[in-house]
């Protein structure tokens, strides 16, 4: 019976919104990420990533390349909104709204992962949200 009450808690946890903590932190790691491609610190824009990321690129490099030529406006926003923070797929998922050098907005959601007590960025994937026409 325990196990049962433990187990429903558990998973009601799980299901719970995010707190307003959970989303500044994850944000926060957003954010630094992208100051990071900012200024070029490749590095430490890297170590943002999760483990699954930095294994699948190999190197700072590798991975600084991709994103400079997949995702330009994340290299060097113009500017930077956050929607919301839902819970679908199994995992949290971030919404970022980015506007590239020539204003153009673009809608990304960014995959969180917590490692180690410590959020990364898992992936990100382009949203087709009809709030944003790009």
């Amino acid at each position: 019976m325990r196990r049962l009450l433990f187990g429903l808690m558990v998973g009601l946890m799980l299901a719970a919104p995010a707190s307003a903590q959970q989303a500044d932190a994850i944000q926060g790691v957003i954010r630094g990420q992208m100051d990071a491609f900012r200024s070029g610190d490749v590095d430490a824009a890297f170590d943002f990533a999760s483990p699954g990321i930095q294994g699948l690129f190999g190197t700072a490099e590798s991975f600084g390349q991709m994103v400079r030529e997949g995702y330009p406006m994340v290299w060097h926003p113009q500017s930077v909104e956050f929607g919301s923070l839902s819970q679908t797929e199994g995992a949290l998922w971030q919404r970022v709204i980015v506007r590239d050098g020539q204003g153009v907005p673009f809608a990304l959601d960014y995959m969180m992962e917590q490692i180690n007590g410590a959020w990364r960025i898992g992936g990100v994937r382009f949203v087709t949200d009809p709030a944003v026409s790009a």
